[in-house]
């Protein structure tokens, strides 16, 4: 996984302009103007950053504009004075096929939602920092790039502080925006509003191991986020630390529910071992097309953080949409799971947060096409059996654990959540039909790394 700054040399520091943007009969953009003009009367003409050149003439910047308006939050509720930024072009503005495809009758417009962000604003502050609006360009290029999209309760890994700076708000829930409404009809079709929500290391984790969107409605009742989920980029501590009841509820809520976080984009890949440890071996192999695509991807392209997102399909649901190519199952003997440290460490979430919940959890390769579920005996669709527990079908490769194993494993997991005693660089994890599993700490980086 790339670290922050690989991403901000993509996205050159945008110059706001003071002058609405144009709209040759541009029914969408008109529509979701007269919204935020309901909002604020007296800011017709929000300082906005635009594109230079618009995405569909090939501009590197996938949103069109971001407005940004001065609220005056309402001291009343606790909501302090700030920044509101409202992006445009996720969803579609111009209807005539440019660049998204044209909605049919009750159909989402273009992903469906723009982006919102609320940022505090400091004393005496008059103009709203541009930052936001490169944060609001990659998450747009993660929705175009993937197609998917981004709804309330999702969590983005992003490491880095959002404004660049050195602080705590390293990362990101998202929200419902709270002024604007759950849904608006558009010319187009549908539109939400989805809010950036700037978040701890720690607050991101709870995310992870109970629910995103049980941790955003506990941060509105936290005294530096509040109801209005204003992002404060000063904040040094995080929710629980500073309101031990709501670290309480978090802990509840995940020891009653386990984690509703169904699988994160990841650096993995896996071998086929054989139980008579012969030299035959198996490894997803990668073309030289998709070496020549993730070169391309280098230089051209902006990966953006892996997005971690909630519970949305099936094994069965996800056979459907064509995750799986192939038809033929393979069943294998034994394996070789290799993870990078920040997708090995949620090991423990998948085995004690999913699976041993009856449920399954997925680490989507970035190197390559594949795919590695870890499922539970009662998971419905899949194809691999408590008899055959580890099978492939094209890229993508299931994993059965029995209740008994889910407990050992999770046991032998429990290290890595101890970041301060155990700092591999990758994380092995050995399994044999039959044979307990075993997790290697390695200290070494695999090319693929």
């Amino acid at each position: 996984m790339r670290e922050h700054e690989e991403f901000s040399r993509c996205f050159p520091i945008c110059q706001p302009i003071q002058a609405p943007p144009p709209s040759p009969r541009a029914p969408g953009l008109d529509a979701l103007h007269s919204l935020c003009k309901q909002i604020y009367p007296d800011q017709g003409n929000p300082l906005t950053v635009t594109a230079i050149v618009k995405h569909w003439l090939g501009g590197p910047d996938p949103l069109d504009y971001i407005s940004m308006y001065a609220n005056p939050g309402c001291p009343e509720f606790g909501v302090p004075p700030h920044w509101h930024y409202v992006s445009f072009g996720l969803s579609d503005l111009h209807g005539d096929g440019r660049l998204h495809p044209k909605p049919g009758p009750g159909r989402p417009s273009g992903f469906g939602f723009e982006l919102t962000f609320r940022l505090g604003r400091e004393r005496n502050e008059t103009t709203p920092p541009t930052w936001p609006a490169n944060v609001m360009q990659q998450l747009a290029k993660y929705v175009f790039n993937s197609a998917n999209t981004l709804m309330p309760g999702d969590h983005v890994s992003w490491h880095a502080a959002l404004d660049g700076g050195n602080g705590r708000i390293t990362q990101i829930l998202m929200g419902q925006d709270p002024q604007l409404p759950a849904s608006v009809s558009t010319p187009h079709g549908d539109v939400s509003f989805v809010q950036i929500v700037g978040v701890t290391s720690e607050e991101l984790q709870a995310a992870q191991h109970w629910n995103g969107l049980g941790v955003v409605n506990l941060l509105k009742s936290a005294r530096d986020c509040g109801p209005w989920l204003v992002t404060n980029m000063k904040r040094m501590r995080s929710a629980m630390e500073d309101d031990p009841t709501i670290a309480e509820k978090i802990q509840c809520g995940i020891e009653r529910d386990g984690s509703n976080t169904s699988g994160v984009s990841a650096k993995c890949w896996w071998v086929q071992i054989t139980n008579d440890k012969s030299a035959e071996r198996y490894r997803e192999k990668r073309n030289d097309s998709d070496d020549e695509e993730d070169e391309e991807d280098e230089e051209e392209k902006e990966d953006v953080k892996p997005i971690v997102k909630t519970e949305r399909l099936s094994p069965c649901e996800q056979q459907e949409s064509n995750m799986v190519e192939e038809t033929s199952i393979r069943f294998l003997s034994g394996l070789h799971l290799t993870f990078n440290l920040e997708a090995g460490s949620l090991l423990p979430l998948a085995i004690k947060g999913r699976v041993m919940h009856g449920r399954h959890f997925t680490f989507k390769s970035i190197l390559s096409h594949s795919a590695i579920t870890i499922v539970a005996p009662s998971v419905t669709g899949t194809f691999v059996t408590e008899e055959k527990p580890y099978a492939v079908r094209g890229p993508w490769l299931q994993v059965l654990l029995s209740e008994e194993l889910a407990g050992r494993m999770a046991g032998e997991f429990q290290v890595l959540n101890t970041p301060d005693k155990v700092m591999p660089l990758s994380i092995i994890v050995t399994m044999v039909s039959g044979v307990q599993s075993r997790c290697l700490a390695v200290a070494e980086v695999l090319d693929e790394f």
